[in-house]
């Protein structure tokens, strides 16, 4: 590799950072733009949640195979491949002329992202020492969290004063960037003996989390008879129950359940994904609610809602020191009942709110929203052996896209079911409430995964042993 004057743990996840720089303006000016996008397609804004929900379950069904990818291709050839995937389905998505189009597009992007992100991540996990990870993690969301900073006043002001279709192209230079730092300051690590792709696996793990989440997405919609997406969310609760008797005799899966029987991973995973439930509604249900109910521009909306970034991009900057002076369990467990409190406190927004209570309110939320990832995030891997590495990663990411997905799925759920009790087809700051109520439940629930957890939770990240006189440093997988 190339000499340079950063270190390993600071320039890699840099170089990973484009990309998910990339990743995360697109998600944050799509959600600013979502009435505007509707009225140009002439659809239902609340309907345009497919568009980011197809984005997320295309993650979530191709992200399985990136570890297995980057494995035997090398990371650098899989990584570089997912930037020009994931830009040209940008320039797609700007052309779009329907929300079929629309919708398709993105899941072009989302093949480019499932291996874009992940296989990042794993460069990162297999460069950087696990003492270093905490601060590794927090160098990668460092820039990507400016996405988010700058992805909403961005989106709002090309919508507003421009057209949204150019939101898209902003991701060519960026993929560009990226696709030029990978080649020059990544090497193409691959695994020596790789064992083949769970074909069957991948399939039924896609059918199945596609038809669960989907069927459940256009449940109340126009677009499909209700019938119709019960029976698309069957089938996928079926393929998930074939793939769990699947994974349990296949030796390689492509989702290892074994990886649940780490503490600390099932806790990152089952207990983050409920977390995420919540975190997923409010990108989608801000800048409606905004915009809809309280007559907003989408200019004026992206200047409130990237409060909430400004929040997370402070945290970076103190998660470390917090983790290790409060412990993991400890942190987790009173973060995720502050973090649900403050999800909940949007359901008090009304058009008469000062506007500097509701940017304190997303900038405390953002805060906290964000040290709790940083800590699910590093936890998730405190005792996830070296060779399970890429399984874990891929795993976790399937599980967080999944999350998220269920999330806007749920919001839009609720909006359509609130709508429909009035008989009316306009939502109001009511429906919105009762949103934000529902999913800051779900994410509270979170913490019946965190209770189990032994006190020193992720000694490992802090550069301790766990103390195995504790009895409660040892967890066992029926806990």
């Amino acid at each position: 590799m190339p000499r340079h004057a950063l270190p390993p743990q600071v320039l890699i996840p840099l170089i990973v950072a484009c990309a998910l720089f990339m990743e995360q303006v697109d998600a944050t000016v799509i959600a600013t733009s979502l009435p505007a996008i509707a009225a140009d397609l002439k659809e239902d804004p609340v309907a345009l949640k497919l568009a980011l929900t197809s984005y997320l379950l295309s993650l979530a069904v191709f992200i399985p195979a990136s570890g297995w990818a980057a494995d035997r291709y090398g990371a650098r050839t899989v990584f570089r491949s997912a930037i020009v995937i994931f830009t040209i389905g940008s320039i797609l998505c700007g052309l779009s002329t329907s929300l079929t189009d629309f919708v398709l597009y993105r899941i072009v992007q989302g093949m480019g992202g499932a291996m874009m992100v992940p296989v990042g991540r794993l460069v990162i996990l297999r460069s950087v020492p696990k003492t270093e990870l905490v601060s590794a993690l927090a160098w990668l969301t460092i820039p990507a969290l400016l996405g988010p900073v700058f992805g909403p006043p961005l989106g709002g002001f090309i919508t507003t004063y421009f057209d949204w279709r150019l939101i898209f192209f902003i991701n060519v230079p960026i993929g560009v960037l990226g696709v030029f730092l990978a080649t020059r300051f990544i090497e193409n690590v691959r695994e020596e003996d790789v064992p083949p792709l769970d074909l069957k696996g991948l399939v039924l793990s896609g059918i199945g989390l596609a038809g669960l989440v989907f069927g459940f997405a256009v449940l109340g919609q126009e677009l499909v008879p209700v019938w119709a997406a019960l029976a698309v969310a069957g089938i996928g609760a079926g393929a998930l129950w074939l793939y769990v008797r699947h994974a349990r005799v296949t030796p390689h899966a492509v989702l290892d359940l074994n990886l649940l029987r780490h503490s600390s991973f099932r806790a990152g995973v089952v207990g983050g994904s409920l977390f995420r439930v919540g975190i997923g509604a409010l990108p989608f249900l801000l800048p409606l609610l905004l915009q809809l109910s309280f007559g907003l521009s989408p200019f004026a909306s992206g200047m409130l809602t990237f409060a909430a970034s400004a929040g997370a991009l402070i945290m970076k900057f103190t998660a470390a020191p917090l983790l290790r002076r409060l412990g993991y369990k400890r942190v987790l467990l009173a973060n995720a009942v502050l973090s649900a409190g403050f999800i909940a406190v949007n359901a008090a927004f009304t058009p008469f709110t000062p506007h500097w209570i509701i940017v304190m309110v997303l900038l405390v939320g953002g805060f906290l929203r964000s040290l709790q990832f940083t800590a699910l995030n590093a936890l998730s891997y405190a005792e996830v052996e070296p060779q399970e590495m890429s399984r874990a990663t891929s795993f976790a990411s399937v599980a967080q896209q999944v999350s998220l997905s269920c999330g806007v799925a749920l919001a839009g759920f609720v909006l359509e079911t609130m709508r429909a009790h009035r008989g009316e087809m306009a939502v109001t700051q009511s429906d919105f409430a009762v949103a934000f109520l529902v999913v800051a439940v779900v994410s509270l629930a979170s913490l019946a995964y965190f209770v189990g957890l032994p006190r020193n939770a992720g000694a490992e990240l802090n550069g301790r042993k766990p103390d195995l006189a504790d009895p409660r440093s040892e967890v066992s997988p029926d806990h």
